[in-house]
C-alpha cells in the first residue's frame, strides 16, 4: 500500500473529527448569517460586495489558522486538517446553491453567483495557505 506523508504529519483521531464538525458547524453559522444579512452584503452595492469579498475569505482563513494554531496541528498536517474543516462546507454549499432560491429566499436567484464566487474565493484562500504551510513544512513529498 503507497502512503504520501510528510515528515512530522500526526494529527490525531480526536482532531480529525473536530475539525470536521468545526467545518460542519463554521459552514451552517455562515449560511445563517448569510440567509439573515445576505441581501445588505451581495445586493445593495458593488463597493459593499467587494469590500465584503475582500475581508470575509481573509477573516474566515485567520479563524481557521487559529484553530489549527490551537490545536498545534504539525504544518505537515495543514493540508489534510485544512480539507477536513473546509470540506462540509464545500458539500453544503453546493446543495445550497442548487437550490438556490429556496434556500436563501431573502436573495435573488440572480445572486447565486456572487455568492458562489465569493464562497469559492474564502475556501481557496484557506487552502491555498494550508497547503503552502505543509508543502514547505514537508519539502519533497516521500513515498
Amino acid at each position: 500500500m503507497w502512503y504520501i506523508c510528510h515528515p512530522g504529519a500526526n494529527m490525531t483521531t480526536q482532531d480529525k473529527l473536530l475539525f470536521g464538525l468545526f467545518g460542519a458547524g463554521f459552514w451552517f453559522v455562515g449560511t445563517i448569517w448569510y440567509e439573515l444579512r445576505g441581501p445588505h452584503v451581495f445586493e445593495s452595492s458593488s463597493l459593499r460586495y467587494w469590500i465584503n469579498f475582500v475581508i470575509t475569505p481573509i477573516l474566515t482563513a485567520a479563524i481557521c489558522i487559529i484553530l489549527l494554531k490551537w490545536r498545534h496541528v504539525a504544518a505537515a498536517d495543514w493540508a489534510s486538517a485544512a480539507l477536513l474543516i473546509a470540506l462540509p462546507g464545500m458539500f453544503g454549499e453546493a446543495a445550497l446553491l442548487s437550490d438556490f432560491a429556496r434556500f436563501m429566499p431573502r436573495m435573488h436567484p440572480e445572486t447565486a453567483g456572487r455568492y458562489g464566487a465569493f464562497l469559492f474565493a474564502s475556501y481557496a484562500l484557506f487552502l491555498t495557505i494550508a497547503e503552502i504551510i505543509t508543502l514547505r513544512a514537508g519539502g519533497p513529498v516521500k513515498y
